[in-house]
């Protein structure tokens, strides 16, 4: 089965749920030039083959991809051709179905959320509006080169419809103006060039329809023609989001970085990941931690102190046969740690209001004397709680149920950088064992907490934010307020 399936506008978020379940399940995946490469993570094993097309630069010909098609759908099972935007809106997926049929192979077409819509809405345009625009055309503006003479009929295209969207007309801009002019619209028509639409990068001049060839803008680009073009000023909602324009890195694995490189993009972030570590098993192989949890019972408190920690317990609590039921009483750190434990059907005992190891011990010091504590956690954690918690008298068996190891580095334009985020302090161990400090001398760092911080300043870097609240959702509140957007 071939699927044709289209990648949106650009937005990862405008994805449908359909694309995203085929991608996850595809054998193979022959992709197009996408607005957003993170589409592509969500082919979980599938083979990746490259056909996109720019203006003057195609990696295959047309016909060199219909039969890429039908060789890769005779070897694979589920065979899924990703194009921007929809595969039916100038993207040349009725060709590549037509081909299909010819060679007796099964496809499906799955729709996506075509530029031609989305990106003058991502503008605060809308296409129609009651009582100015009741209808509009979407037109290519880059016709087949071949052709002797134009086939879109101006005479009448030109004032047929209330709202006109050329896609891919930057080049031949001047040409498609003087047509429309020579054939009614008015030049003083309302009139806009987005680039970059639903992209954080997103770029929208405002003009008149006779000035248009003078704006200075580079492809992609789309070009909107209409009176509805004057409601942007009202109605722009994604430039004026607190984040919008800012470049931001995160650091933190791979696994975890979605929660907050999701909450910095619904800001308005363009999110670089680059993962500076990665969570793998303890060295000794559970081994400890196994141990403690086939004597759990005997325990008085177990204490958590990350939600990694919390992951990885759970996961060798169930292959011993346990559940939730096993354990007294519970501590965690913090509340992403607590949060954590309730999903697994735990109400953590203690939390402290500072989410600290010195704060958590001190809310532990009326509890813990003569007590027997289990402390799951990173097993290249600070001593700081297990040596607290002795000193208060407690028996601490410390077992060790993840550690974290450093990420093989990535090429990245820090250059293009506006602030680095940091969300323990080896995230910061690792970056610059990867990249040295000279990055952080001149690009601002966001620590998720003051351990987090403290590293920070031992290798030199002044800290320019800080989260009050030491998780995912305090660091975010505090990257907003660094950058002046207190408010939606």
């Amino acid at each position: 089965m071939v699927y044709l399936v289209g990648a949106g506008a650009g937005d990862v978020g405008l994805l449908t749920l359909r694309a995203r379940e085929l991608l996850q399940s595809a054998d193979v995946v022959i992709y197009d030039r996408l607005a957003d490469d993170a589409i592509l993570n969500f082919c979980a094993s599938a083979k990746k083959i490259y056909a996109g097309k720019a203006a003057g630069r195609h990696t295959l010909k047309q016909s060199e991809i219909n039969q890429l098609l039908v060789d890769e759908a005779r070897r694979n099972e589920v065979v899924v051709r990703l194009k921007g935007g929809d595969p039916f809106v100038f993207g040349r997926g009725g060709e590549e179905a037509l081909y299909l049929h010819e060679n007796n192979l099964p496809f499906e077409i799955v729709p996506g959320v075509t530029s031609a819509i989305a990106v003058p809405a991502y503008a605060g345009i809308p296409v129609t509006h009651r009582g100015i625009a009741t209808s509009f055309a979407v037109v290519t503006g880059h016709e087949d080169p071949n052709k002797p003479e134009s086939t879109i009929n101006w005479s009448k295209l030109s004032t047929a419809v209330d709202t006109l969207i050329f896609l891919m007309g930057v080049a031949n801009l001047p040409q498609i103006v003087a047509k429309l002019i020579e054939h009614g619209r008015p030049p003083e028509t309302p009139a806009a060039l987005i680039r970059w639409g639903t992209k954080p990068a997103q770029e929208v001049i405002t003009t008149t329809l006779a000035e248009a060839p003078d704006v200075k803008i580079a492809p992609p680009a789309i070009f909107v023609v209409g009176e509805v073009v004057n409601l942007r000023e009202k109605l722009k909602w994604f430039e004026n989001r607190p984040l919008f324009g800012k470049r931001i890195l995160v650091t933190r694995a791979r696994v975890q970085a979605s929660k907050l490189s999701r909450a910095l993009h619904d800001l308005g972030a363009a999110v670089v990941e680059c993962p500076t570590i990665r969570i793998a098993p303890p060295s000794d192989e559970f081994n400890l931690l196994d141990t403690a949890i086939k004597n759990l019972r005997g325990f008085d408190w177990t204490v958590f102190t990350s939600a990694n920690g919390v992951e990885q317990f759970f996961k060798r609590l169930k292959l011993h046969g346990l559940d939730a039921r096993a354990l007294n009483r519970v501590a965690a750190i913090g509340s992403a740690t607590a949060e954590k434990l309730s999903t697994c059907g735990i109400i953590a005992d203690v939390v402290p209001k500072n989410f600290v190891a010195e704060s958590l011990a001190a809310s532990l010091k009326d509890f813990v004397g003569g007590k027997k504590i289990l402390l799951a956690r990173a097993e290249d954690a600070r001593d700081t709680l297990p040596d607290t918690l002795k000193i208060f008298g407690a028996d601490v068996t410390v077992a060790p149920a993840y550690r974290t190891l450093a990420e093989e580095p990535a090429q990245t334009d820090f250059d293009a950088l506006d602030l680095i985020t940091f969300t323990s302090s080896s995230t910061v161990k690792n970056f610059v064992a990867a990249y040295g400090v000279d990055p952080l001398k001149k690009i601002p760092s966001a620590a998720i907490g003051t351990i987090t911080a403290r590293t920070l300043e031992d290798f030199g870097i002044s800290v320019a934010v800080v989260a009050k609240e030491f998780t995912i959702s305090g660091l975010v509140d505090a990257v907003k307020n660094f950058f002046g957007g207190n408010s939606l």
